[in-house]
Formats: C-alpha cells, sequence, structure tokens
C-alpha cells in the first residue's frame, strides 16, 4: 500500500513503514496529481481534503494530526467509502499553556490582577475544559458556554452566550469550525462584549468575522490570535492592532504532536485491521527542568514560569518582524514541553504552577 503524508507530521517515520510504502510531500504542495495510486493520505490543516482533490483517487483513509476537520469534506468521504480520523484531544494541554500564558502576559501588561477577573470559555470541550481547570486554579471566577453540553447535562454548569459577554472581562473561543460557527464571532458579539473585555482566540480564524473584530476593536481591552482568517495570508491591519500574536501554534507542544501521530498510526492500524501489536510512539524524553519563579509578586513569578516554559512575546516578534513569512516560521516553530516537562520550588507560586501541571522539586 502506498502512504502520503505531510512532511511537516513528526515522529511517524519509522512507525509506518510496516503498513507500507511511505511518501513525505509538503502539505501545500499535495494535489490530485500528486495521490497517484495511494490508499492512505495523512494530512495537516492546509491540505483541503475534498472532491478537487479526491477525485479519481484510490484514497480510502485520511487521517489528520489535528483537533478539527474542517479541511476535510467529511460528506464527501462518507458517500465515497473514505474512513476519516482526526485527533480531539491531543493537544488539550499545549493549547491551555498558550492561554494562560497569554494571559499572564496581558494581565502583566495591563497592570490587572488576574484573580480580580471573569473568564467566559466559550466551547466547552477537551481544550476548554482545560482552561477552565487552569483559570480556576489561579482563582479566577469562570463563566462556560456549550450549548451542546447544556442540551446533554443541564444548565445548572452554564451560562447564556448573551450573559456570558455581559459578565466576562475576557473571553476565550474554543469552538469547532462548522457551518453554525462560522463567523460566530460577528457584530452581535461584539455589541454584547462587555467594555474593556479581553478577547482570546486559539479555535480556527474563520470564528471570528475580521471586519466586526476591527469595527469594535477600541471597544475591547485586550487581543491574542494565533488563528487567522486566509492564513498565511494574514490580515496585516489587524495584526497591527493585536496585543499578542502568533503564528497558529497554540497545540505546538512535543506532547501534544506525539499524541496526535499516536492517535493517527492507532486509527491507520484499525482501518487496516492490523491485530499486531499497534506501534506506539515514545513519549519525547524529558529531563525535569528547574524553573524558580522570579518576581516581586505572585502573579509576576507566575507570569516569569509561564513564559519560561514558552517565551510567547518572542514567537510574536518574530511574526511582526516577517509576517509574510507566517508559514515558514510555523512551519519551523521549536516544539516546546508542556508545563509537565518542569520542576518548581514548593513556596506559594509554585502551589499555583503545580495546579497547573508543573511537578513540585523533591516530590
Amino acid at each position: 500500500m502506498n502512504i502520503i503524508v505531510d512532511k511537516q507530521i513528526p515522529f511517524l517515520d519509522k512507525f509506518l513503514r510496516k503498513y507500507g510504502n511511505i511518501y513525505y510531500i509538503e502539505g501545500e504542495t499535495i494535489t490530485a496529481g500528486t495521490l497517484g495510486r495511494a490508499e492512505a493520505l495523512l494530512v495537516r490543516t492546509r491540505t483541503i481534503c475534498d472532491n478537487k482533490l479526491l477525485k479519481n483517487s484510490y484514497i480510502k483513509f485520511i487521517g489528520t494530526p489535528a483537533i478539527g476537520t474542517d479541511h476535510i469534506d467529511l460528506d464527501y468521504c462518507r458517500r465515497h467509502g473514505i474512513t476519516v480520523a482526526n485527533a480531539p484531544g491531543s493537544n488539550a494541554l499545549a493549547v491551555m499553556q498558550y492561554v494562560i500564558t497569554a494571559l499572564l502576559t496581558l494581565a502583566m501588561k495591563k497592570k490587572t490582577g488576574l484573580s480580580t477577573l471573569t473568564l467566559g470559555v466559550i466551547g466547552v470541550g477537551n481544550v476548554g475544559k482545560q482552561v477552565a481547570n487552569a483559570a480556576k486554579a489561579l482563582n479566577i471566577n469562570v463563566l462556560l458556554n456549550d450549548p451542546p453540553r447544556e442540551a446533554r447535562e443541564g444548565s445548572h454548569a452554564f451560562t447564556s452566550l448573551d450573559a456570558l459577554l455581559r459578565q466576562s472581562d475576557i473571553v476565550t473561543l474554543h469552538l469547532p469550525l462548522q457551518t453554525d460557527t462560522y463567523g460566530f464571532a460577528g457584530h452581535a458579539f461584539f455589541r454584547d462584549c462587555k467594555e474593556g473585555a479581553w478577547l482570546i482566540n486559539t479555535s480556527r480564524g474563520e470564528i471570528i468575522d475580521e471586519g466586526a473584530l476591527m469595527q469594535y476593536r477600541s471597544k475591547l481591552g485586550a487581543l491574542a490570535l494565533d488563528v487567522w482568517r486566509n492564513e498565511p495570508q494574514i490580515n496585516m491591519r489587524l495584526l497591527d492592532v493585536t496585543d499578542v500574536a502568533t503564528p497558529h501554534i497554540a497545540g505546538y507542544s512535543l506532547q501534544g504532536k506525539r499524541n496526535a501521530s499516536q492517535m493517527i498510526l492507532q486509527a491507520l492500524a484499525q482501518w487496516l485491521k492490523d491485530t499486531g501489536t499497534i506501534p506506539e510512539i515514545p513519549y519525547p524524553e524529558m529531563v525535569a527542568e528547574p524553573i524558580i519563579p522570579k518576581g516581586n509578586s505572585v502573579q509576576e513569578q507566575l507570569c516569569a514560569a509561564v513564559q519560561k516554559t514558552f517565551p510567547i512575546l518572542e514567537i510574536d516578534a518574530q511574526l511582526r518582524r516577517q509576517p509574510a513569512s507566517f508559514e515558514t516560521i510555523r512551519n519551523n516553530y521549536p516544539l516546546r514541553n508542556d508545563f509537565t516537562a518542569y520542576t518548581v520550588p514548593g513556596d506559594h507560586a509554585g502551589k499555583f504552577l503545580q495546579a497547573l501541571g508543573f511537578n513540585m522539586a523533591g516530590e
């Protein structure tokens, strides 16, 4: 069997060999003409898997190490007997790390105590749950909005969208991109936002109506964007008014990437009805690196610690210097470790950090 793999998907090389001939290609260059007689296709979000790509192909399996499947025409795949596998939850800890680092960075910039604020989490799936739990660990008041979960579980733990927007000092988006979420944050959304609210988006750029965002930008107190419409050709005017700007790397941790590749490898093996031992990709070797948080306040120490694990302002500066190199910066981003790869002292700040996933020194 022939398998085509986006060369930016890590960890798979030696583990795929048992299943056939492997051809690594840059995701942006995967076209109908390059598929040949391949039956399996492993792609990232940059490869649009639709009729244009798949018609007349031999593809019967598509695996994507991503949370979402908005780049795959699922209806087409169902009609043509193509199995689709993705990796929900694989990088939830990495995205949580991004959101918490962005929050602490913005709080220090705005000279605001996070524990005085209310965070509204819109979309409480694998990622949203991690973000909500981490925020609560920092004594941030948290409101949750997730209509599908509310319909299943009852309304006691959830807040309506309009109430959440009125009350939240910070809003973070964790929605899948689908028909009913395209342009979700539009004019009505921003009209309902609390004056001075901060907005963070790590889901998909198309969740936000960028025209509406630009119109209401002066109403927002801060803006952090990891995802953009029309990536990698992003809106330069929007970049200029963003407080934290990164090139779609919120989920890019070593552990998250490993988890995603493992999930796709397992799905491929199941599709092939492999009755043997499914290869297990080892976790990246981690040396528990000690971090000594420094700062005059606990919040300063927390900010210093999380920025040590993820120097968010460095990648922000790089994107601003080279916005036309969005895709190159993204593809060459050095995968970071999750909070779990670090140890901190058992002091007051360390206890907060332990609640975020850091290890306590000596334990």
